[in-house]
Parts: C-alpha cells; structure tokens; sequence
C-alpha cells in the first residue's frame, strides 16, 4: 500500500509562500524588471494546477478502490 501524504497541504503552503514572496516583490523590492514577478505569478498558477491535479487524481483513486479495500470497518469474523 502506497505512503499516504497530504498533498494538498503541502501544495497550498507552497503556493501560499509564492504569494507572500509576490506581495515582498511588489511592495518591497519593487523591480525595474518585471521578471521577478512573472517568476512569482508561474508559482502561483503552477500550484493552483498542482492543487487541482492532486484532488482529480485522488478522486479517481477513490473511485477505482473498491469498497472493501478502503478500510476494515467492519469486524473480522473467524
């Protein structure tokens, strides 16, 4: 059975750093170069597409598992 994580934490703490690091780009350093910023803006829309992938493919994990795999929430009778 495969390592369950929390991907969808990670991802979002990760996306979350990249706004923070957009809002210290913008208001802070404020950039001749506009690149700093588009590097910043391709964080964000990357981890929103992570976000989005993670939660389909979960989705149809969930979907092609079937129901006695899941777990054991019913007793074993010998």
């Amino acid at each position: 059975m495969p390592l369950r994580t929390r991907d969808t934490l990670t991802i979002l703490v990760g996306t979350a750093l990249w706004v923070i690091a957009l809002a210290v780009v913008l208001l802070v350093v404020r950039p001749a170069d506009p690149r700093p910023v588009w590097v910043c803006v391709a964080g964000i829309g990357l981890g929103l597409f992570g976000v989005l992938y993670i939660r389909r493919r979960d989705a149809r994990l969930r979907d092609s598992v079937p129901a006695a795999d899941v777990g054991e929430s019913e007793p074993r009778r010998p």
